[in-house]
């Protein structure tokens, strides 16, 4: 990678977004590592930094619009393009509970609120990073926009009652609203493919952080590799497609 590739990682001060912030520094591209709380990001980027990394942090935050405005203007002033969209920033609603436990999601008792709040986070917020990094996408030679997704979002796999999900509490806010960035993600693809703009989702796997009380059995590490690998696609890659690290994984 060369020291003009530029890549943006929503909500990358901790967790898989961060893991995909060391792994694409490490490729040689610069980093802006995306953080509601401008101290925790800059907290992140110099961890980065300190291994070599050329990082930066930018205050981000998906559910505001002005923020969101301006890390485009920043990143247009900085470097005049964008070459990866990390749409990592994500939340389950739930705190720190594993899918399990996650019994306020259970459809016919969830707290609407919460899925108001999960679906703009996870979806609404999508739509607006990925809408205001477009034109700064569109200039670069080799787009690559990642939407963090979940196997959860799967409604071949989740709805198997066979099935490893079946143990699973049912949920009306965060599997909604991962299977609906899938059908984002496909949107997206159907009207950026002309343009060259691969958009895919990623499946990190049940990965240990703090949105599951680092109850996965996944590192952080091992997550985000298939973001990257999604990131770091050719010319022929795919797009409009979802997956793990184990290949495509079923709508």
């Amino acid at each position: 990678m060369n020291e003009h590739i530029t890549a943006l990682v929503t909500g990358a001060n901790k967790g898989i977004g961060h893991a995909a912030a060391e792994q694409l520094a490490a490729l040689g591209m610069t980093v802006l590592i995306g953080a509601r709380d401008p101290r925790r990001g800059e907290e992140a980027a110099a961890a980065v930094r300190a291994a070599g990394g050329d990082v930066d942090a930018v205050t981000l935050d998906v559910t505001d619009p002005v923020t969101i405005q301006a890390a485009a203007t920043r990143i247009e002033e900085r470097f005049g393009h964008l070459d990866v969209l990390v749409n990592n920033a994500g939340i389950t609603g739930s705190g720190q509970v594993s899918p399990q436990d996650a019994y306020d999601q259970v459809p016919s008792t969830v707290d609407l609120d919460m899925v108001r709040s999960v679906l703009e986070t996870n979806v609404v917020g999508v739509i607006a990073v990925t809408n205001a990094m477009l034109p700064l996408l569109r200039r670069s030679p080799a787009p690559r926009i990642v939407n963090v997704s979940s196997h959860a979002a799967s409604l071949t796999l989740t709805s198997d009652p066979d099935g490893p999900f079946a143990a699973l509490l049912p949920s009306a806010a965060y599997t909604p609203s991962k299977a609906a960035l899938s059908a984002l993600t496909v949107q997206y693809a159907n009207e950026l493919r002309k343009d060259g703009i691969l958009v895919n989702a990623a499946a990190p796997g049940f990965v240990a952080t703090d949105s599951n009380n680092h109850s996965g059995f996944l590192t952080p590490a091992q997550g985000a590799a298939v973001l990257v690998r999604l990131a770091t696609l050719g010319a022929d890659g795919p797009t409009g497609g979802f997956f793990s690290a184990e290949g495509p994984v079923p709508w």
